[in-house]
């Protein structure tokens, strides 16, 4: 067994920039490596800080030199690939005895990163994970509070150890440009974007997201200033300027009514046509239990009205959108049936309203709903029927059940029961078993889709009108709806195919 290697990114310099992941393995690890100059700070290690045990082998890695000349025989870089192989070598003892080890990286491990050295000189013969962090560029442009790129534009990233006239070629070229490695070379890359005539386009942001960060134009910075953690950015020239924000004005016109079917209940039933609506929509127009289904918007006027008054309801929502506002009005399930759509375009057709654009957005119903929770009862010719006698007598009702009970369709039952209506069950019952066989199977759904959903099964005969209330839908199989058992269940359906 060996341990794991992980590069991990730590962002800019905030600590609060690190993602979950990196604090996680940082608060895992056995072995904590990170880089230093000779005087031994590391901001690295002081990003990490926070999320450190404190109990954690560390190995510090510490260049043998920065900027200065050296005396190695290879050089400069013969000394570095001499510290990166011998780092390499101290991290391997302690992958080989089992133990994790993350290198500490500033912002992203694989971009512009010393810890690639040691990838190549590991990654092949132990297990290796790169979790990404936040780069400086990232960082910086996000103080600057302007976009890197947009659309089509490309952005250019450069260190500025490159010669002065390939830094020049490459910024006269781009569109957005970032040049990382400043400190000593800040003259030669401000020098660069004066002989390509940007350099009044050009910011400096130097320790971005941490305490110390200073954003300036670069023509204004001092060269003596400029630390190595820095860097010269070039934003996209589409938002050179910004635009002012408009002011948010009264329509000229009228707005428009959207009629919004919640579904049965919650937001997973909820369609993102609807959503969009409910989001988009200035005021909100419904009864109240429904309203409340809505999350509060401070933005939006909420106008939650008696379950007993849709054409006033209605009348209101068009008023609105005469004003200009866009309303939505909520609907449980769908809005077409036996809902606000019917009720919303009956007052429409009045000419005064005649100017007002009204869209109906459906929703999932309460009858597919109990059906999907059943099986699929619903697989044949169905009637869909209320059993409210409020809009409508009752003997219009019963002559609609009897007609659909002789013509063998599935019902779905809306508005079985409420509190003062209670023996409507009852009643329908008796009719449906004077066409229909006793053990024909019903389905009472109650607030399905809620934290308080039920289902229950049982046949025509059995059916029991008192476990029947305000919040159910029934529905009645016909002569072809079957019960089986499958799994830990029974489940309802009717073939789709119909006896000959």
């Amino acid at each position: 067994m060996t341990g794991r290697l992980y590069g991990v990114g730590l962002g800019p310099g905030d600590p609060e920039l690190v993602t979950v992941k990196a604090a996680r393995l940082l608060g895992a690890a056995g072995v904590i490596a990170y880089h230093s100059a000779r005087h031994g700070r590391s901001i690295a290690r002081s990003v990490a800080a926070p999320y450190l045990r404190g109990d954690q082998i560390e190995e510090a890695l510490i260049y043998p030199v920065t900027t200065e000349t050296t005396g190695h025989p290879g050089g400069y870089q013969g000394a570095l690939d001499d510290f990166y192989a011998a780092c390499a070598i101290r991290l391997a003892e302690h992958l080989d005895a089992d133990r994790d080890v993350v290198v500490l990286c500033e912002g992203d491990p694989l971009f512009y990163g010393s810890y690639m050295h040691l990838h190549k000189r590991l990654a092949h013969r132990y297990e290796t994970e790169v979790v990404p962090g936040i780069t400086s560029v990232s960082g910086a442009s996000a103080v600057l509070g302007r976009p890197l790129v947009e659309r089509d534009e490309t952005l250019t990233i450069l260190p500025g150890t490159l010669p002065t006239d390939t830094l020049t070629g490459h910024i006269a070229a781009a569109d957005s440009v970032a040049i990382l490695k400043l400190g000593r070379t800040f003259e030669k890359v401000r020098d660069a974007f004066a002989a390509a005539g940007r350099l009044n386009e050009a910011w400096y942001v130097e320790r971005a997201t941490t305490g110390g960060q200073r954003v300036a134009p670069l023509a204004d910075v001092d060269p003596a200033s400029v630390p190595y953690f820095s860097l010269a950015l070039l934003p996209s020239p589409v938002n050179a300027a910004f635009p002012a924000i408009p002011r948010q004005e009264p329509a000229p016109g009228p707005g428009e009514v959207a009629v919004v079917g919640l579904g049965p209940a919650g937001r997973p039933w909820l369609t993102p046509e609807a959503q969009d609506a409910l989001m988009t929509a200035d005021e909100l127009v419904g009864y109240g239990p429904y309203l409340d289904r809505v999350p509060p918007n401070p933005r939006q006027k909420r106008h939650a009205t008696d379950n007993r008054v849709e054409a006033e309801r209605a009348a209101h929502a068009l008023e609105l959108a005469l004003g200009g506002s866009r309303v939505a009005v909520v609907s449980s399930g769908d809005p077409g049936v036996f809902a606000m759509a019917s009720a919303v375009l009956e007052v429409a057709c009045e000419p005064r309203f005649s100017a007002v654009p009204v869209r109906i957005v459906p929703g999932l119903t309460a009858a597919q709903a109990v059906a999907a929770r059943a099986g699929a009862p619903l697989g044949h010719d169905y009637c869909v029927l209320s059993l409210s006698d409020q809009l409508k007598p009752w003997e219009v009702v019963a002559d609609r059940v009897r007609a659909a009970a002789q013509a063998d369709l599935v019902l779905a039952l809306y508005n079985p029961a409420s509190r003062t209506r209670t023996w409507q069950v009852a009643a329908t019952r008796d009719i449906l078993l004077a066409h229909r066989s006793p053990g024909t199977p019903v389905i009472i759904g109650r607030s399905v889709g809620s934290p308080q959903e039920e289902l229950q099964v049982t046949t025509l005969a059995e059916l029991d009108p008192s476990a029947v209330d305000m919040r159910c839908l029934l529905i009645i199989g016909s002569s072809t709806t079957r019960v089986a058992a499958r799994g830990p269940g029974d489940v309802v359906f009717t073939p789709r195919r119909y006896p000959a």
